[in-house]
């Protein structure tokens, strides 16, 4: 085969993936976790052979279509943080990711170990979150027993209370300022080992 045949097999291959992903998103989104295959083939307007040539699986699908989500979505925010006080940019930080998880409900719904996805989402701003972390202890604006790990879990606490809230809502950030709030260094009790 030709090498340009061969480049334009894989740019079309490439393009059929970013649609089936883009497809994948919308159609959970639009019928939740039990959305089959099919539909998402269809919308993506590839066969369902195209759909398992590149995703086996429907768990393999779910993890793509999630990792693209959180490549496009959370690197923007995690690179404006400095303009912020770091104790503001762990709130920033922690927002956007349960953002993310609300909107990408359904898609998770449709793995089969939502909890192990929901980390994978949480896992590319824990160094970030660590950073900020050990910077707002050094400006005193967080308790200084706080570990940037410590933030990650809270982080971990508070996507799980998505699930318990009615989809579509923002109840979640009431639970966020709570959990925020217990980093204040003025009114912190002593903390057991971490």
């Amino acid at each position: 085969m030709p090498p340009e045949a061969e480049r334009a097999l894989r740019a079309d291959a490439a393009r059929n993936v970013k649609r089936l992903l883009d497809a994948a998103r919308a159609v959970f989104a639009e019928q939740g976790p039990d959305a089959t295959l099919e539909a998402v083939a269809e919308r993506a307007g590839v066969g369902i052979r195209t759909l398992f040539r590149h995703f086996p699986h429907k768990e393999a699908l779910v993890r793509t279509a999630l990792r693209q989500t959180v490549t496009e979505r959370l690197p923007p925010i995690l690179y404006r943080t400095p303009d912020y006080d770091p104790r503001a940019a762990i709130r920033i930080v922690m927002e956007a990711v349960l953002v993310i998880v609300e909107r990408e409900r359904n898609t998770l719904a449709a793995a089969a170990n939502p909890a192990a996805l929901t980390a994978a989402i949480v896992e590319p701003a824990s160094a970030p979150l660590a950073d900020l972390t050990e910077q707002a202890k050094r400006e005193g604006t967080i308790r200084s027993d706080v570990t940037g790990d410590d933030v990650v879990r809270v982080l971990g606490l508070l996507t799980n209370i998505l699930w318990l809230m009615p989809e579509g809502g923002d109840g979640w950030r009431r639970y966020l300022v709570l959990l925020c709030d217990a980093f204040d260094p003025g009114s912190a009790t002593p903390l057991p080992p971490a």
